[in-house]
């Protein structure tokens, strides 16, 4: 290796960002005193969110880790045993924001009971900062929007398929433990309280003192959401 350039291995899935000739390989890349183990790993194509764990020479290291010549880098993904040591604090709260094509897959995980911010008009610029400010794990298809710095947790979402998104987020985050179904509109991500279904301006049901559940801004739009409701609306 030339005394000028440091090794990056990138491990499991993280060959997923790498040209398909260049997987399964090391990677040779140019020193720069002044970059930390973070930009190598990003210059080599993988988005710093996807790093679960890192080492230089066998030794655990965070992204802020500056790099010497001749050093060996390697990148591992997330899913394996929990890192040495951390590259980011844990989650207080699993809440997520999505990227604009991900609006069903918004819809399910909101259906699943989960805070999830979506809007069709937003840019990069401001999914990165709400992802950064309000510590939420960003959902994209964009390799680049992933490695903004304001981007601490995220997460790149490989399926097209919505339902296929969907099982994607249970496994990486194992959200399957803590859903709590119905909880949430699906429309608006507000949070849902019983209600009789009498209130209610439509209705799955006619069964008399039947309850479903309304979420605050379909209840001021005199909206309800009950549960069959939803499901069909996550369906279509």
């Amino acid at each position: 290796m030339d005394e000028l350039t440091v090794a990056v291995r990138c491990h499991g899935a993280l060959n997923d960002f790498l040209p398909r000739a260049r997987r399964g390989r090391p990677l040779t890349l140019p020193w720069s005193a002044h970059e930390t183990v973070k930009h190598v790993v990003e210059v080599a194509g993988v988005p710093h969110p996807e790093v679960a764990a890192l080492t230089v020479n066998g030794a655990p290291v965070d992204f802020a880790c500056r790099l010497t010549p001749g050093d060996t880098v390697d990148a591992y993904p997330h899913g394996g045993p929990p890192p040495a040591r951390p590259l980011r604090p844990p989650l207080p709260e699993l809440r997520f924001v999505c990227d604009v094509h991900l609006g069903r897959l918004a819809s399910y995980l909101r259906m699943l009971g989960f805070d999830t911010l979506y809007s069709n008009d937003q840019d990069d610029a401001y999914l990165s900062q709400v992802a950064g400010a309000e510590r939420r794990v960003l959902l994209t298809r964009d390799v680049g929007l992933l490695k903004r710095s304001a981007v601490t947790y995220g997460a790149f979402i490989r399926a097209t398929e919505p339902e296929a998104q969907l099982r994607e987020v249970v496994q990486r985050f194992g959200v399957r433990r803590s859903a709590s179904a119905f909880q949430r509109c699906i429309r608006c991500n507000g949070v849902t309280e019983p209600c009789r279904r009498r209130r209610c301006s439509t209705s799955s049901s006619r069964r008399p003192g039947a309850t479903t559940r309304r979420s605050g801004a379909a209840r001021r739009a005199g909206r309800s959401t009950g549960a069959a409701r939803t499901w069909a609306g996550c369906r279509r």
